[in-house]
C-alpha cells in the first residue's frame, strides 16, 4: 500500500471504475465517488474484495455543499487526499443548432464546473501539506473537436486550458496538475450513444474503431495506468501535461 487516498469522481462505472480499479491495484486506499451511490458501494465492494481499500461516497459535482460534505467524509474514513481525479462527466450527441441554452448550462455545470467546485474543496489542504496530485480528466473532443459534441468539446478544451494555468499556481507548493485525454472509449454511455442508431448501432460502433489506428476502442482498463502514472512519485517533476489515451487517434 502506499499510505496515499485518493478520490475519484464519477467513479461508479465505466472510465472511472477503470481508474478506481487501476489506483486501487497500485496501492492507493481509493473513495468512489458518483452521483449513484448503489453503484458506487457495488464498486467499493468489489475493490475491497479484490484486496483493496476504498469506500463509496455520494457526491453531486453540481452541489458546492455536496461535494464539501463528500470530502470532508473521505477524509474521515480514509484520511487526507493526496491525490484527486476529476472524472465525472455527461454528454448528448446533438448538432450545436439543435442545443439550448439549459443544455449548455448542463454541460457546463458538470463537466468544467464539477472539476472547479472538487479542485477547490480539496486544494486548501494539499497546499498546506505542500503536495498532491491533481488529474482532470479531458476528452481528446477537447483537443481536436467531436462533431455533435460541440458543447461539451468546448468544455473539455477548457479543462485542458484551466489545468495548465492551475499547474503554475501551485507548483511551489509541490502540487502537480495534469490531463489525460480518453479517445473513443468502450463504455455504458458509448453503447448508449451508439444504441441511438437504432439498426444501425453496431455500423456506428466499427465507424469509430475503423478511425483508430490500432483498430479497437478503448477501454476502462486503458485509461487507469495512465493516471496512476501522473498520480505517482515518480512523475512529481510533470505537471501542466495533456496526455491522449486514444490508441493514435491523436497525435498533436
Amino acid at each position: 500500500m502506499t499510505g496515499r487516498t485518493a478520490l475519484v469522481t464519477g467513479a461508479a462505472q465505466g472510465i472511472g471504475k477503470g481508474i478506481a480499479t487501476s489506483l486501487a491495484q497500485a496501492g492507493y486506499a481509493v473513495a468512489v465517488a458518483d452521483l449513484n451511490l448503489e453503484v458506487a458501494q457495488l464498486t467499493a465492494k468489489e475493490l475491497t474484495e479484490a484486496g483493496g481499500n476504498a469506500v463509496a461516497v455520494r457526491m453531486d459535482v453540481t452541489d458546492t455543499a455536496s461535494v464539501k460534505e463528500a470530502v470532508a467524509s473521505v477524509e474521515s474514513s480514509l484520511g487526507p487526499i493526496d491525490v484527486l481525479v476529476n472524472n465525472a462527466g455527461w454528454d448528448d450527441f446533438m448538432n450545436f443548432v439543435d442545443t439550448t441554452e439549459d443544455f449548455w448550462e448542463k454541460i457546463l455545470d458538470i463537466n468544467y464546473k464539477g472539476a472547479l467546485r472538487t479542485i477547490q474543496a480539496v486544494l486548501p489542504g494539499m497546499t498546506a501539506r505542500k503536495g498532491g496530485r491533481i488529474i482532470n480528466i479531458g476528452s481528446d473532443a477537447g483537443r481536436v473537436g467531436s462533431s455533435m459534441e460541440a458543447v461539451y468539446s468546448g468544455a473539455k478544451g477548457g479543462i485542458i486550458a484551466f489545468t495548465k494555468t492551475l499547474a503554475r499556481e501551485v507548483a511551489r507548493a509541490g502540487i502537480t496538475a495534469n490531463t489525460v485525454c480518453p479517445g473513443p472509449t468502450d463504455t455504458p454511455a458509448l453503447r448508449k450513444f451508439a444504441a441511438g442508431a437504432g439498426d444501425d448501432a453496431e455500423k456506428v460502433i466499427q465507424g469509430m474503431t475503423r478511425a483508430v489506428p490500432m483498430r479497437r476502442l478503448g477501454t476502462p482498463e486503458d485509461v487507469g495506468p495512465a493516471v496512476v502514472f501522473f498520480a505517482s512519485e515518480g512523475a512529481g517533476f510533470v505537471t501542466g501535461q495533456t496526455l491522449s489515451v486514444s490508441g493514435g487517434l491523436t497525435m498533436a
